[in-house]
C-alpha cells in the first residue's frame, strides 16, 4: 500500500486549498472589462438567477461580501435592536462580528461532536426570553439538523438566519442550505464557488428580498430618492463574471469533491487515531472541508501532526483554533455573553482540516491519506 513508501520523498507541496480560474472565466471577465459597466449591472442579475435556481428560491441578492451579506440579512430582519440572537462559538468570526455590527446581543449553543454544528436542542437550550433570532452554521459543507431549526424558529417566531457560507448547494433531507429561513452564502477565494469577494442573501420572501436590495444600494431604490438609512454593499460585474462559469458548472465542482472526500474516507477508515467527518443522515455534503478530529490515541499531538504533515508535503488548516468569543477583544463586551460550551470548547483543540478540494488527482488523494496514517502513528 502507498503508506508504506518513503513519505519524504514526494517532493511536491499539495495545498489545502487550490483556485484555478480558466479561459471560461478570462472571457467572461474581458467580456466585463470591454463593456464599460463594471459596477453592479447585468452580470450581478444573472449571477443572482443562477443562484437562486441552484437553492430552489425565487431571490438571492449579491453583496460585496459574505460578512456583509449576513449584517444586511440581520439588520433588514425586524428583530429588535438590542435583542439576543443564538449561535454556535465554533465558527468563523464573521458569524460573531455581524451580529454585534448589526445591534444585536449574541449567546453561544454547543454543537453536535460529529457534524461540529449545533442543533435545535442546543439553540434551544441556549435561548432565553429575550432571544429573537437563531443563526444556524451549516460548517464545513454540511448542513446542520436545518428541518428541526426552522421548525424550532417557527414555533417562537424567531429569525432564522442559516450561515450557509461553506455550504453552497448542501442539502437536508433533499431541500437546499438556504432555503429553510434566510440564507447567507459567501464567494471568499478559497470557497467552492468563488468571486475573490462576494456574497450572497438568499429568501422566498418578496418584501425581504425587496428591503435587501433597496439596503445594499445606499437605501435607494430610485437614483437619489432614499427610502431607508442603507449602505454600500453592491457586489461588482467583474465579481459576478468570476462567478458564473462556477455556477454554470457547479454540478461538476461538487462532485468532484465528493468524490475526492470518499476516496479519503476509504483510505483512512481504519485509522484508529483519527475520527473521521461523519455526513448526518438527510445529509448531502459538499465538503468545502474535509475535518478530522485527532483522537487522544494518536502518537502526536494535533500541532504535531500539523508540523509532520508539513514535513511530508501535505498542506493542513485548523478551522477553527479558538472559539470565537475567545479573544481578548470580545471579552468583557456586555453584547457577547458567554455560556458552556464543553463539545466546541473540545473540538478546538483536536480539528485539523486536510487537502479535498477538486484538482487533486487520485495520486494526491493517496499521498494525503499516507501522510495523515504516518503523522497520528508517530511514523
Amino acid at each position: 500500500m502507498l503508506w508504506h513508501l518513503p513519505l519524504l520523498t514526494f517532493l511536491s507541496v499539495i495545498n489545502i486549498s487550490s483556485v484555478v480560474l480558466g479561459e471560461e472565466i478570462e472571457q467572461e471577465v474581458l467580456g466585463v472589462l470591454r463593456s464599460g459597466m463594471i459596477a453592479q449591472g447585468p452580470k450581478v442579475a444573472e449571477f443572482e438567477k443562477l443562484f437562486a435556481d441552484i437553492v430552489e428560491v425565487p431571490h438571492a441578492v449579491a453583496v460585496n461580501n459574505g460578512t456583509t451579506s449576513l449584517i444586511a440579512a440581520l439588520k433588514m430582519s425586524g428583530m429588535p435592536e438590542g435583542s439576543e440572537v443564538v449561535m454556535p462559538p465554533f465558527t468563523f468570526v464573521a458569524t460573531l462580528n455581524a451580529a454585534l455590527e448589526a445591534g444585536y446581543k449574541v449567546r453561544f449553543a454547543d454543537i453536535n461532536p460529529h457534524t461540529f454544528n449545533a442543533t435545535a436542542e442546543t439553540l434551544a437550550a441556549a435561548a432565553t426570553h429575550n432571544t429573537a433570532g437563531v443563526m444556524p452554521v451549516h460548517l464545513y459543507g454540511q448542513c446542520a439538523d436545518i428541518a428541526a431549526i426552522d421548525e424550532l424558529a417557527k414555533k417562537n417566531n424567531w429569525f432564522l438566519l442559516e450561515d450557509a457560507a461553506q455550504a453552497h448547494g448542501a442539502t437536508h433531507n433533499g431541500r437546499q442550505a438556504g432555503s429553510f429561513g434566510a440564507g447567507s452564502f459567501s464567494f471568499y477565494a478559497t470557497k467552492n464557488v468563488t468571486t475573490g469577494e462576494g456574497g450572497i442573501i438568499t429568501t422566498s420572501d418578496d418584501a425581504f428580498a425587496d428591503r435587501l436590495r433597496v439596503f445594499r444600494n445606499q437605501g435607494m431604490r430610485v437614483r437619489y430618492q432614499y427610502d431607508m438609512q442603507g449602505n454600500n454593499f453592491r457586489m461588482t460585474d467583474l465579481q459576478a463574471a468570476v462567478g458564473i462559469p462556477q455556477l454554470r458548472h457547479f454540478n461538476d465542482i461538487i462532485t468532484a469533491r465528493q468524490r475526492n472526500a470518499e476516496h479519503l474516507i476509504a483510505l483512512m477508515s481504519d485509522i484508529e487515531e483519527i475520527q473521521l467527518p461523519v455526513v448526518a443522515e438527510g445529509n448531502n455534503h459538499v465538503w468545502h472541508q474535509f475535518t478530522i478530529r485527532i483522537t487522544s490515541a494518536s502518537k502526536r499531538r494535533r500541532d504535531e501532526v500539523i508540523d509532520r504533515l508539513a514535513e511530508l508535503g501535505v498542506g493542513s488548516g485548523i478551522y477553527y483554533p479558538r472559539l470565537t468569543h475567545d479573544y481578548e477583544c470580545f471579552k468583557g463586551d456586555p453584547n457577547v455573553i458567554v455560556t458552556d460550551t464543553p463539545i466546541a470548547a473540545q473540538t478546538v483543540k483536536e480539528v485539523v482540516s486536510i487537502p479535498v478540494h477538486m484538482h487533486l488527482t487520485p495520486q494526491e488523494i493517496e499521498i494525503v491519506a499516507a501522510a495523515v496514517r504516518s503523522a497520528v502513528q508517530g511514523v
